[in-house]
């Protein structure tokens, strides 16, 4: 699926470029920093770096989204995040190759619970994704056993076909991404 990978996400560079522009200025005036790097799990649990929108303050800990606090994400960001616009940088890691537009997704190395049950069932394997089968189940990182469940049934699963049908359904809305406490 890497040539799916490589062409969808050049597209998607291509069409969401305005987008991402007009994101990133406004971010200028959000936080000043609009663009979050930050070092996740990545295939084979090789470390690679995940390009977001910013959505949280600057000073805000680095934490699984789902324990960090919900004052710490910014007007602009709430939107983001809602919307999903807050993922669309991530086209480049897809199209440089750390990432898929399907898999699981990446978990930071201090999700310890998480990075074991996702190496017990050979998640690692695979690249991880900006969507997958959990992400549109309203299946997020506070449940760690649940999700590498869903993250190896997926792969078990992983057709063309169930492909499109993850990135289809988070487009069309469906999942919420990591909820705040």
């Amino acid at each position: 699926m890497r040539i799916l990978d490589i062409v969808l996400s050049f597209l998607g560079i291509l069409v969401f470029s305005p987008v991402m522009l007009f994101v990133y200025i406004v971010g200028l005036f959000d936080t000043g920093r609009p663009l979050f790097f930050q070092e996740r799990v990545g295939q084979n649990k090789q470390p690679f770096t995940l390009i977001k929108f910013r959505t949280m303050g600057v000073n805000t800990d680095s934490v699984a989204t789902h324990l960090a606090d919900s004052s710490s994400v910014t007007t602009l960001g709430g939107f983001l995040r809602r919307t999903k616009l807050d993922e669309l940088p991530q086209l480049f890691n897809v199209f440089l190759g750390e990432m898929s537009l399907v898999g699981p997704r990446p978990c930071l190395f201090n999700q310890t619970e998480l990075v074991n049950c996702r190496a017990e069932r050979g998640v690692y394997r695979v690249k991880p994704g900006i969507t997958g089968l959990a992400q549109i189940n309203h299946i997020d990182m506070s449940t760690p056993k649940k999700l590498s469940r869903y993250d190896a049934l997926m792969l078990k699963r992983l057709t063309v076909r169930h492909y499109f049908y993850c990135i289809f359904s988070t487009i069309f809305g469906r999942g919420q991404g990591d909820r705040i406490k």
